[in-house]
């Protein structure tokens, strides 16, 4: 009973975190990992090593809670309804450890994002479109309450070390040297709430554009609607017949948590 229960194959679908990686937004603190304590004493100029508390190896990490795959809580980018800012509402004081575990879980639905999707330029994204979407399940079937649904845009090929990993998160946003991530705009997320859909991920650095990202996580934020950022290997994903998990690290008041993201075939 137990052999036939088992899933035949599980898919990571978490990005490495790692400092030599865009593993952070380009706008925030960078992703560091250093050694507290190691086995013993060594001299280096760049790092010296201490053995201070045992015969053990431990290391200590620098994160913003937007680091790699990871999702965004509603207190990500709507105030508290006592602040009296823009957005302000009740949904505002929800935070990372109060997203149940079972919206952040369920069939996964991979839309697959063309490269050459129009709009795309410096510093800016191109945009998926409500009317983009209504085309996909014109083929592909409709999008059922519950999906989870994950935009295949294969962004995560630029997560990779040295310049070239610059494509990523930093060219669009910090220089504008280079076009954004594939995100869908106002309208596509509000048809994907209309079917009923509470969880949304992306293999692109965010689910916001590079040029405008607020008003996709107002909309849906607001909503409770929860997003996953960041993914990495969609493309080993079919279109329909996967189950989807992702696991945040349980962070008290956290705007959002890194974690793990998998599915089951």
């Amino acid at each position: 009973m137990a052999e036939t229960a088992r899933p035949r194959r599980i898919i990571d679908l978490t990005l490495l975190l790692a400092e030599e990686l865009p593993a952070a937004w380009a706008k925030h603190m960078p992703y560091q990992q250093k050694t507290f304590n190691y086995f013993a004493n060594v001299d280096s100029q760049a790092s010296p090593l201490k053995s201070a508390t045992g015969p053990y190896q431990t290391r200590w990490l620098l994160i913003d809670e937007h680091t790699g795959t990871h999702v965004d809580a509603p207190a990500h980018f709507i105030p508290e309804p006592d602040t009296g800012l823009p957005h302000a509402a009740d949904v505002g004081s929800v935070t990372v450890e109060q997203i149940p575990l079972d919206q952040l879980m369920g069939p996964a639905v991979v839309v697959d994002i063309p490269e050459d999707l129009p709009g795309a330029g410096p510093g800016i994204s191109p945009m998926i479109t409500a009317d983009f979407l209504t085309a996909w399940e014109t083929e592909n079937g409709a999008i059922e309450p519950n999906d989870v649904v994950l935009f295949r845009t294969n962004w995560d090929k630029h997560y990779v070390a040295g310049p070239n990993g610059f494509a990523y998160c930093h060219d669009p946003l910090v220089t504008r040297k280079g076009p954004g991530w594939p995100a869908p705009d106002e309208e596509a997320i509000r048809l994907l709430m209309d079917r009923g859909v509470r969880c949304v991920g992306t293999d692109g650095a965010s689910m916001g554009s590079s040029h405008d990202g607020a008003g996709v996580h107002h909309l849906g934020l607001a909503a409770r609607v929860a997003y996953i950022e960041a993914l990495g290997n969609l493309k080993e994903l079919p279109v329909r017949g996967a189950m989807f998990c992702f696991a945040p690290l349980k962070v008290a008041r956290g705007t959002g948590a890194p974690g793990r993201a998998f599915a089951w075939l």
